[in-house]
């Protein structure tokens, strides 16, 4: 039996639909009892213990709207999913739920704003890929100057701050003019005992030769990075989709907190760096939304691609990943890192499939 009635619904921009409804006076009473034992144990009146206070002393208290929007959402909550798979819509994020008309002994009227998965418009993704791959590849080489000026800055780190007496002019060594004891470092020798400090290095000649092959794995990473983009690029270009408001302002809630972390590992205050740059949040949400646009936009588009060519990591992969994070970060949320995980991995899988295409 249906608990609610369709009254209407309308597309929105950004790929977002609202959907009103109604449920009858009848079917909310019955919630009215759970909502005034959930307020009842929330709420503080003097002379009464949370959870045992009357429902006329509740009532005065707090007033009926308050008890019945309880019920309301309760009732809301449990018609939601049914609603949703009446309209046979997939979603992306939460729904926003707003009571429009609540009375007693009247129907409940309410609207859901959803944003609605989008109808994605695929290119020949393969051509496109095929003829990014196709492109002359970046030659990705070490140069002796490179690794000779990776060392020295190794061996910079290491310096000694010392100055000659002639520049000194007799002073305490602690005195003296910051400028040039900074021009004045004493580099460590490249010794055997100077590297065995460093790691896991057997002598000069073995540190010089995986100093070389990680900045080799550097660079071929970037070139990897780059090739990705260009084909990312090629395809989004191709493609005809909009992305949903919900999707963005996910992108924007992830970037945010980044940014967050960063600037509290450099030891400053958000705000206090918001000020020094004359900005406000705000104006960085506006700044990064056509950045985070594009993430949302990328992550359809290789879902659907993924979708479409039946890509997915293997659950081993995936549990490994998940095992990986939560033992770093106990207070995660696995349900959360799992989706996170497969996220990553299946596009990882999908830029792969894209790459082989020859």
């Amino acid at each position: 039996m249906k608990t609610y009635t369709i009254t209407g619904e309308k597309n929105l921009p950004e790929s977002e639909m609202e959907i009103n409804a109604e449920i009858s006076y009848e079917i909310l009473a019955p919630h009215r009892t759970a909502a005034i034992k959930k307020i009842s144990g929330n709420i503080s009146i003097p002379g009464f213990r949370p959870g045992h206070i009357p429902e006329k002393i509740l009532i005065q208290k707090i007033g009926e709207l308050a008890v019945l929007e309880e019920a309301a959402y309760a009732v809301i909550e449990t018609a939601l999913p049914e609603i949703l798979a009446e309209k046979k819509i997939s979603i992306i994020g939460e729904p926003r739920v707003s009571i429009t008309k609540l009375a007693v002994n009247n129907p409940l009227a309410f609207s859901i704003i959803v944003s609605v998965t989008p109808e994605i418009k695929l290119p020949d993704y393969k051509k496109i890929a095929a003829t990014e791959a196709g492109k002359k590849t970046e030659v990705v080489s070490v140069s002796e100057k490179e690794v000779t000026d990776f060392i020295d800055n190794v061996r910079k780190s290491y310096a000694t701050q010392t100055a000659p007496d002639s520049e000194n002019g007799g002073k305490d060594k602690a005195t003296m003019d910051e400028t040039k004891v900074s021009k004045n470092p004493t580099l460590p020798e490249l010794t055997d005992d100077f590297v065995k400090k460093l790691g896991d290095f057997k002598n000069v000649s073995d540190f010089k030769m995986k100093i070389l092959e990680n900045l080799q794995q550097e660079k071929k990473h970037k070139a990897l990075e780059k090739k990705r983009l260009e084909i990312a690029e090629a395809v989004l270009s191709k493609t005809e989709v909009t992305v949903p408001k919900a999707l963005i302002e996910s992108e924007i809630a992830k970037m945010l907190a980044r940014f967050h972390d960063d600037i509290t590992r450099m030891g400053m205050k958000v705000e206090d760096y918001l000020k020094h740059v004359k900005k406000t949040e705000e104006d960085i949400r506006k700044e990064w939304r056509p950045d985070a646009e594009k993430r949302g936009k990328l992550q359809l588009v290789w879902s659907a691609i993924a979708e479409k060519e039946k890509i997915t990591a293997t659950e081993q992969a995936i549990d490994e990943e998940v095992k990986h994070i939560l033992e770093h970060h106990a207070d995660a949320d696995p349900a959360r890192a799992r989706a996170y995980i497969t996220m990553m991995l299946n596009n990882e899988k999908v830029f792969e499939f894209l790459e082989s295409q020859k």
